[in-house]
C-alpha cells in the first residue's frame, strides 16, 4: 500500500456528548475510551501500516492548534484547513484534490477522528482488502456487522458478492438506508443482508474525483477553480452547497462496494454508548471520578471535581463539568443534542 494516504475528517462538534464535548473542544479531542484521546487512537490504529507522512487531516482553523498539540508526529503540511464546514462531501473532495496534486496515483482512505474500533488488527486487515478492491476502480466502504438494531446508524444493503475476494467478504452495494425506526432495523438485521454504515471509505483519488464530476458537477467546477487558484478557497468555500458524501456520491454510484467487517465499531453517538463499550463494575455501572452510591445500577457516572452521590437509580446518565451537570435516563441520551440547540437559541454561547 505504498501509495495509500489516510485523510482523517476532524471537524464536527459532537453535540450528543455535551457537556464534555464543546464547540471549541469536541469529542475527538476527549479521552472518552482510554487514556489516549479519540483522535490519537485513530492515528495509533494507522501507524503500523502507514507512516505519519501519509496520514493527513482536514480540520477547521479553530481546531488546528489542538490537533497539532495532540499529534505532533503529523507533518504540518498534512493538516488541510477547511474554511467552514460544508458536510463530508465537499470535505472529502477538497482533501482528494490536495492528494492528487501531491501524488496523482494516490489511493485515499477517508476516516473519522471520533470513531471507536475495538479490534485494530482486524481494522487493518479490512483496510488492506479495501485498498486492493479500490485499485479496480470501485468506491469501497467498510460495513460493520450489526450487533443490535441500532436506530442511530445508517445501513448498507449488500448486493452480489464480488468475485475473487481473497480476504473478507466483499459485495456490490444494493442501496443505502438512512437511520431506520426500530421495527425496520430489526427486520434488516434478521435478513442478514445489511451492515452498519461506518462512513469509512477507500478509493483512488482519480476515481472519487471523477465521481464528483459526474454526480456533483457544480461542486467539481468550484473545486477545479480552487485547484487552479488556491488563494480563492476562502471566497469560494462559503458558496459551496452543504452535502454528505453518502447522499452526494455513494447513493448514486454504480461502482460502489462494501467490505464486511467485525471490528467492534462504534461512532460513540451518545453517552449511553459508553455503557456498552467500557468495563462496568459488578452493578453494571461505568464510573469516572468520585462516586458514592447505594442501590445504583446500569448507570454512567462521569465526575469532574465534585463528589457525585446516587441512591436508588437505574439506567441513569450523570455527567459533571466545571459549568454544567447533565442528568438523564439512559434511553433519552440522544436528546442531549436538543439541549445544545436550546442553548444556542438562548444565546448561551459560553456553554456550547
Amino acid at each position: 500500500m505504498q501509495n495509500l494516504y489516510a485523510v482523517i475528517l476532524a471537524g464536527g462538534s459532537g453535540t450528543r456528548l455535551w457537556p464534555r464535548s464543546r464547540a471549541h473542544h469536541p469529542k475527538q479531542f476527549l479521552d472518552l475510551v482510554g487514556e489516549r484521546t479519540m483522535i490519537q487512537q485513530t492515528v495509533d490504529r494507522l501507524l503500523p501500516v502507514l507512516p505519519p507522512e501519509r496520514i493527513c487531516f482536514i480540520v477547521g482553523q479553530q481546531h488546528a492548534v489542538e490537533l497539532r498539540s495532540q499529534l505532533p508526529v503529523i507533518p504540518a503540511e498534512n493538516v488541510f484547513i477547511e474554511p467552514m464546514g460544508r458536510g463530508t462531501g465537499p470535505c472529502v473532495g477538497l482533501a482528494a484534490s490536495y492528494l492528487r496534486a501531491r501524488d496523482p496515483n494516490a489511493t485515499m482512505v477517508s476516516l473519522h477522528a471520533d470513531h471507536f474500533i475495538a479490534r485494530a488488527d482486524l481494522f487493518r486487515d479490512a483496510l488492506r482488502d479495501c485498498y486492493a478492491i479500490a485499485q479496480t476502480g470501485l468506491l469501497v466502504t467498510m460495513g460493520a456487522m450489526p450487533a443490535y438494531p441500532e436506530t442511530g446508524y445508517g445501513y448498507i444493503e449488500r448486493g452480489e458478492q464480488l468475485p475473487g475476494s481473497s480476504g473478507l467478504p466483499a459485495y456490490r452495494i444494493k442501496r443505502f438506508q438512512e437511520k431506520p425506526d426500530r421495527a425496520t432495523a430489526e427486520q434488516m438485521i434478521a435478513s442478514g443482508n445489511f451492515f452498519w454504515n461506518t462512513g469509512m471509505f477507500t478509493w483512488r483519488v482519480d476515481t472519487i474525483l471523477a465521481a464528483f464530476e459526474r454526480w456533483l458537477p457544480g461542486f467539481a467546477s468550484q473545486l477545479a477553480g480552487i485547484q487552479s487558484a488556491p488563494h480563492t478557497l476562502e471566497t469560494v468555500w462559503p458558496q459551496v452547497k452543504l452535502e454528505t458524501i453518502d447522499r452526494g456520491i455513494m447513493e448514486h454510484a454504480d461502482n460502489a462496494a462494501v467490505v464486511a467487517t467485525d471490528i467492534g465499531w462504534s461512532d460513540i453517538g451518545s453517552w449511553a454508548t459508553l455503557l456498552d463499550l467500557l468495563p462496568t463494575d459488578e452493578f453494571g455501572n461505568v464510573v469516572r471520578g468520585d462516586h458514592v452510591f447505594k442501590d445504583t445500577s446500569n448507570s454512567l457516572i462521569q465526575g469532574n471535581h465534585k463528589l457525585i452521590v446516587t441512591i436508588g437509580v437505574n439506567n441513569l446518565i450523570v455527567v459533571e463539568t466545571d459549568d454544567a451537570i447533565l442528568i438523564c435516563p439512559k434511553e433519552r441520551a440522544q436528546d442531549v443534542k436538543d439541549i445544545v440547540e436550546m442553548l444556542k437559541q438562548q444565546k448561551r454561547a459560553e456553554l456550547i
